[in-house]
């Protein structure tokens, strides 16, 4: 047996005895593992006339493993640990089929998938399950063709809110019937929602079992995740539903809305809340945070406790480690995402470093693609921008570009100038660009231009007249906070006595109950509702002042502006931020009175406005090359003398008077602005598209694929491929191997993984053996990575020369670990981990 094949088998072996599967006789029960078991295959093949006939052949299943009776449950296929276990898919398959088994498992003793025959694909799992998570999945059956052939109408909701709705309004007046959907708050679903529906029906009856969503801001993801949990649900394909976020804010929203959309059905909890409640509950709502924290998720839950696993904005919180979570559990996957992944078009990777935020975007929204069985690119289901403004559910902005004398500067290709002195004192010219804002170069009046600017433009609230609602981003929290500030004097002096500081309001991470103060806004309840009308509800404060939160998720139907008081270099946030403003509003709903409300009529909100004073709707129109590596603006200050041995300036502030130089409005028309439209798709294209190199990796010839790339594209004077140029182009914290390129090249890996992924991922195996007691957890991280990285530590450990603990960095962390576990940890890494990966 190959060396490495070997190795897959020692390790398959271990990771089987630690899921509790048994080679021999204990007092715990029979043998149910059986090695290279005989199976008698039958396959049914033509002959050279054309006609069908079988022919049996002998094979030899890797392991068989039993259930309690004796009898064949499921069949292990073993691979070689350089080899892709989805190798071993069709011979494994027949080997179930021979065994009347309904699952199977693919593993080279590192990376291993699950295969539930009788529901879709392979994938992957953080750990080979117990024979008691088998049992448990192997009794639920779901119905496809219940779920496939299930009538969705418009009412699918509706039907779960008011069973009686259908005899209520079916003989009255279409204005009377429309009053008694506001009133009772229902919600019918959209034609593109039924369509996205049925695309998860269509997927499921081609067999797949994971499904993404494309679907712009403001479009109703929520409402159409509730009619599939519901879908799922009714239909006995799923018996319980995990609905996982990323922000605590979109946890609290998505709760509230699930518990209105299917509160006579279903139970919804929040996890962490009351955390023994959710055995109770068919609709379990979480953020991916406690899911994770202490990897709370494997020692809480089985594989087969959640049938249905919601990812919302699945490009971030299924990013790096989140991504264990989610592979965690048995059973359908569904991402939604209002980023699309095909607005970076043919970015070369190979040229691409860690700096360019691109990097990052590219990586992620590849990887979420691919892990939803979306290899091609293309979702189950898309709805952008476009199609909603088009068919009249969105809104596209009025665009305020609005510069200072010192922002437009800042903008230039010079800079904005200063004279500053060396330590020597001599006198020179020091540059700052809009990179350089409220971090190292502050200018009070500069903001005051922007807030001034703001408040005279601002939409307005169509009922109270009042500045319409608005968020402001900014490049700090202590730049909120100035801003924040600004506007409550400006809000005094235009409004005196009505606001009493309530005008605007910071919301950020430092500032208590900032979480809350985003939900309240949302309701219209920030500081109490507004005083300007008593039948009107509508939020005192009228601006919220954030970083980063507001963004991603964040559902506030009736804001009439944001205000862009930072440059963003980053296309997805460009594109989460705007979608802040894109949904339609009627603002006479939140009259109380009713007959006024009929008196006032329809108070539409028909566009909203970004005020742009850093010029981002200009930089993603016109500047960002979507089609090639873009050069990012410089990081560091520069100067006009040659000499760059002398220290930056840290920091600057001018009190220049400053004042708006230039103000100009764009209203953006049917077509979208230029990052709605674009679709995404030298080294990676040249492998890709090379049709002999395509074959060699596809049928695992990797040594003639090595020798073709070293004699026929490698070191070439065409471009001049080198394996070491490419390592510096990715500009990663280890040396990846020429081999890891090509596998990245041909979608066999999502992306490079970092060092520090890396160690995540090998320290969640050791978890996932040996569960150290929660009260272990980060003393066993720490020593775990510090062994492998740090060559000092890992000599006194070897060495035993344990004195020297006391003046180590991981000294304490190592003391405190039990004895079991300072044992365990070295050699674990020595029998399991090659430290070679993690060099720089």
């Amino acid at each position: 047996m190959p060396d490495k094949e070997a190795k897959s088998r020692i390790k398959i072996n271990k990771l089987l005895e630690e899921a509790g599967w048994r080679f021999f006789d204990t007092e715990e029960g029979k043998a149910n593992i059986l090695l290279e078991n005989n199976v008698k295959i039958t396959e049914r093949r033509l002959n050279e006339f054309g006609e069908n006939f079988e022919r049996t052949t002998n094979g030899f299943v890797d392991f068989l493993l039993l259930d309690d009776r004796g009898f064949p449950l499921v069949v292990l296929e073993a691979k070689a640990e350089d080899k892709n276990p989805l190798f071993g898919k069709e011979q494994a398959r027949r080997y179930a089929e021979a065994q009347h088994c309904r699952f199977v498992i693919l593993s080279n003793g590192n990376i291993h998938y699950f295969w539930d025959l009788e529901r879709g694909n392979p994938h992957i799992i953080s750990k080979l399950p117990s024979l008691q998570t088998i049992k448990g999945y192997e009794t639920f059956k779901p119905d496809r063709n219940r779920l496939i052939n299930e009538i969705i109408k418009d009412d699918y909701i509706v039907l779960t809110q008011k069973p009686d709705y259908k005899n209520d309004p079916s003989y009255i007046d279409e204005q009377t019937r429309k009053r008694f959907i506001e009133e009772n708050k229902l919600r019918f679903l959209r034609k593109y929602q039924l369509l996205a529906i049925t695309a998860i029906q269509n997927a499921v009856r081609q067999g797949k079992d994971r499904f993404l969503f494309e679907m712009a801001t403001g479009t109703g993801k929520t409402l159409v995740s509730a009619a599939i949990i519901k879908l799922f649900l009714r239909t006995g394909n799923a018996r319980r539903v995990l609905f996982l976020v990323d922000r605590l804010e979109l946890e609290d929203q998505a709760y509230k809305a699930f518990r209105e959309y299917l509160k006579n059905d279903y139970t919804t909890v929040i996890y962490k809340e009351n955390r023994g409640d959710w055995q109770k509950a068919e609709i379990v709502v979480s953020t991916i945070q406690t899911f994770l924290s202490k990897n709370r998720y494997k020692r809480a839950f089985s594989p087969d406790d959640f049938d249905l696993v919601i990812s919302d904005e699945a490009h971030r919180s299924i990013g790096g480690n989140s991504r264990a979570v989610f592979e965690y559990f048995i059973g359908y996957k569904l991402g939604l995402t209002a980023t699309p992944k095909n607005y970076l078009k043919n970015i070369d990777i190979s040229k691409l470093g860690e700096n360019d935020p691109r990097q990052l975007e590219r990586r992620l929204l590849l990887d979420t693609y691919k892990t939803f069985g979306c290899e091609n690119g293309e979702p189950t289901f898309r709805y952008s921008l476009i199609d909603g403004v088009r068919d009249g559910f969105l809104v596209n902005p009025i665009v305020v570009d609005a510069r200072t004398e010192i922002s437009t500067q800042l903008l230039s290709d010079k800079g904005y100038a200063v004279i500053t002195q060396t330590e020597d004192g001599e006198k020179v010219e020091e540059f700052f660009i809009h990179k350089d804002f409220e971090k190292k170069f502050f200018s009070e009046n500069t903001n005051r231009a922007f807030c001034e600017a703001f408040i005279k433009n601002a939409l307005r609230d169509p009922i109270s007249n009042e500045i319409g609602k608005t968020i402001v981003y900014c490049v700090s929290q202590n730049h909120a906070a100035k801003i924040t500030q600004i506007l409550n004097e400006f809000a005094d002096q235009m409004f005196p006595g009505k606001y009493q500081s309530d005008f605007a309001v910071q919301v950020t991470s430092n500032v208590p109950a900032a979480q809350q103060y985003a939900i309240n806004f949302s309701y219209n309840n920030l500081s109490g509702s507004g005083n300007f009308l008593p039948i009107y509800k509508t939020s005192k404060t009228r601006v919220c002042v954030t970083v980063g939160m507001m963004t991603t998720g964040y559902d506030c139907r009736d804001i009439l502006n944001l205000c862009l008081m930072r440059p963003i270099f980053s296309a997805t946030e460009f594109i989460q931020i705007k979608g802040r403003g894109t949904r339609k509003y009627d603002f006479a709903n939140d009259i109380t009175d009713l007959l006024k409300r009929n008196n006032v009529g329809e108070k539409q909100k028909e566009n909203y406005k970004i005020f742009d004073f850093f010029a981002n709707c200009e930089y993603f129109e016109e500047k960002f090359n979507y089609d090639e590596v873009l050069e990012l603006p410089r990081i560091s200050t520069r100067s006009t003398g040659g000499d760059d041995s002398r220290l930056p300036v840290d920091f600057f502030e001018t009190t220049q008077p400053d004042s708006i130089l230039s103000i100009e409005e764009t209203v953006i028309g049917y077509e979208g602005m230029k990052i709605d439209r674009m679709y995404f798709q030298k080294f990676e294209k040249k492998v890709f598209e090379h049709p002999a190199l395509k074959e060699y990796a596809e049928n695992d010839r990797w040594n003639e694929l090595m020798t073709y790339l070293e004699q026929n594209i490698l070191n070439k004077p065409e471009e001049y491929f080198t394996l070491e140029k490419l390592r510096k182009s990715i500009n990663i914290d280890r040396r990846i191997t020429l081999r890891e390129i090509i596998e990245k090249v041909f979608g066999m890996i999502p992306y490079f993984k970092t060092r520090d992924e890396l160690l995540d991922e090998e320290f969640d195996k050791f978890d996932s053996r040996y569960l150290p007691k929660e009260e272990y957890f980060e003393y066993a991280k720490t020593v775990f990575k510090a062994y492998i990285l740090d060559a000092e530590f890992r000599q006194i450990i070897d060495n035993g020369n344990f004195a020297l603990l006391n003046v180590s960095p991981y000294g304490e962390a190592f003391k405190r670990l039990s004895p079991e576990l300072r044992k365990a940890i070295p050699e674990y890494i020595k029998d399991f981990v090659s430290l070679n990966k993690f060099v720089a």
